[in-house]
């Protein structure tokens, strides 16, 4: 995907987990989110064999999703 995809990707995800994790990021705050959490949730998905993030579709959002919610549970409980 092009850099603008990503970006795009990036906040469309992180806007998705901070509504369902409760949360209230900013615009930035949520297209980094998604993009380390699709990145977090493309590596445990290939840790359990299955294939990470492959493009802007239905199975790449739920596994950048995935990571997503697991990144901000993981600040939420840091914090």
């Amino acid at each position: 995907m092009s850099i603008i995809l990503w970006i795009i990707f990036g906040a469309i995800v992180g806007w998705v987990a901070s509504l369902v994790m409760g949360t209230n990021d900013s615009l930035v705050l949520n297209i980094i989110l998604g993009i380390v959490g699709a990145m977090l949730g493309g590596w445990l998905m290939s840790f359990l064999g299955e294939s990470g993030v492959t493009g802007f579709n239905l199975y790449s959002m739920f596994v950048a999703l995935i990571g997503a919610v697991i990144l901000i549970a993981i600040v939420k409980a840091i914090r």
